[in-house]
């Protein structure tokens, strides 16, 4: 991927822990790497297909001045998802906030914060055999599309299926979504369970009967398990209600274990060839 750099502008902004230093104000220094793709703009030489630097330089300034942080690492997260939000063409960046007046009382060049964020891809799965069924899933779609931690690519149609697992109830309405999502794995995980809780969910009976059912299948190619979380999903290689709609909206994405493609895998289910 290709870089553009704007390196050590200087801003002077009311940012700090202690109280003369949100009112005094001090001089920060902010290097800003941004990943792009400038194939079209260096062919072309038109600056409308790259990142302008100087709309960029000024949009950080403006945003630094115009609002008080206690914490750089604060400075830096809130600096990071503003230039990725705002501009499509910055697929990575990466944002190091300098204090070079630090009050530690001790001599020192600057302290400082480098982070690094991106845009990842991933992949959920909506069920509901409640109520309003069709409600429930479109009030998850329309409450993870007004997140501006998130962006909707595709969202799958609406399938109903029978029951997973053994415990006898009614039908379900699933479907699979696409996004493309700053958060990380365990922040989109928290996300969608208060869109659950939101929509009533109540987690009394395994594989039972619920109002909405958000989740996470894949996250980039990630392959990750701890307490609260498995990613790939285990189980989605086994259930159709999931490989059915991944292989409408994603039918060559492969299973990062497996390396099979969504496709594949459904048609291995039903038994195909």
């Amino acid at each position: 991927m290709d870089q553009i750099w704007i390196r050590d502008l200087e801003i002077f902004a009311r940012h700090g822990v202690f109280p003369e230093e949100n009112k005094l104000g001090q001089k920060f220094l902010v290097t800003i790497l941004m990943e792009t793709d400038t194939h079209k703009a260096g062919g072309k030489d038109d600056l409308e297909l790259s990142i302008d630097y100087g709309t960029v330089s000024h949009l950080v300034t403006e945003h630094f001045t115009t609002h008080t942080w206690k914490l750089i690492e604060t400075a830096a997260e809130s600096v990071a998802r503003t230039l990725l939000t705002k501009s499509q063409k910055i697929k990575r960046v990466q944002v190091e906030v300098k204090k070079p007046w630090a009050p530690v009382g001790l001599p020192l060049k600057d302290v400082s914060v480098k982070i690094e964020r991106s845009w990842h891809r991933a992949y959920l799965a909506l069920g509901s055999n409640m109520g309003d069924r069709k409600g429930y899933l479109d009030m998850a779609v329309e409450d993870i599309k007004k997140n501006e931690n998130c962006v909707v690519r595709k969202v799958s149609s609406y399938i109903n299926t029978a029951p997973y697992g053994g415990v006898e109830q009614d039908d379900f309405l699933n479907a699979c979504m696409e996004v493309d999502t700053l958060l990380t794995p365990h922040g989109l995980l928290e996300f969608l369970h208060k869109i659950e809780k939101k929509a009533g969910r109540k987690r009394v009976i395994h594989w039972g009967p619920r109002t909405l059912d958000l989740d996470i299948l894949m996250y980039d190619k990630e392959v990750f398990e701890d307490e609260d979380l498995i990613i790939p999903h285990v189980e989605m290689h086994k259930r159709e209600f999931v490989l059915t709609p991944m292989a409408e909206i994603a039918p060559y994405l492969r299973h990062p274990i497996y390396q099979k493609t969504m496709a594949e895998l459904e048609r291995e289910l039903r038994g195909e060839s």
